[in-house]
């Protein structure tokens, strides 16, 4: 099979394609602080948005932890000189559907959600907050929430190397 060009319109979010391995910590007022290994795969088939996938296990046991899988778009920056525009949605087994909308500046992806949405077993989340960005030759991920009555704070922060290209 012949590997596809990236889209024209995925120019901005380029640096981002590959598979990113690292290790991470969680917190969150209700949890014990943790630790985990994640794997974080943006690719793309041609067109004009990126598939992502995420995965993270147990550093220590190898068990599975968490996965998600999404897209993500770049649209046309809101205003002349403006940053261009990012949209993910992001689908998570737990019940909770993600919108998110931000901008890209200085090569870092600024997310918010615009919408949650929730199966009726899922745990109550009302906010998230997503920064996705290369740090020296890595990737830093963050991510903030508003969750079982706790106000957005800070959940989660990874920091990967690239182990495969895009």
């Amino acid at each position: 099979m012949v590997t596809p060009d990236l889209h024209p319109s995925l120019g901005p979010v380029a640096h981002l394609v590959g598979t990113w391995e690292g290790p991470g910590e969680g917190s969150y007022p209700t949890i014990e602080p943790f630790t985990y290994v994640e794997r974080l795969t943006f690719g793309h088939v041609g067109k004009p948005f990126l598939t992502c996938a995420q995965r993270s296990w147990d550093p220590a046991t190898k068990a599975p932890m968490h996965a998600e899988t999404g897209y993500l778009r770049v649209t046309e920056p809101s205003a002349a000189g403006a940053p261009p525009g990012i949209e993910l949605v992001v689908a998570q087994p737990t019940g909770v559907i993600e919108v998110l909308v931000g901008t890209l500046v200085d090569g870092v992806v600024l997310l918010r959600t615009t919408e949650v949405g929730l199966t009726p077993t899922a745990k109550s989340v009302t906010v998230v907050e997503r920064e996705i960005g290369v740090e020296g030759d890595g990737l830093a991920v963050r991510l903030a929430m508003a969750a079982v009555g706790v106000e957005l704070t800070h959940h989660l922060s990874s920091h990967l190397r690239r182990v495969e290209p895009g």
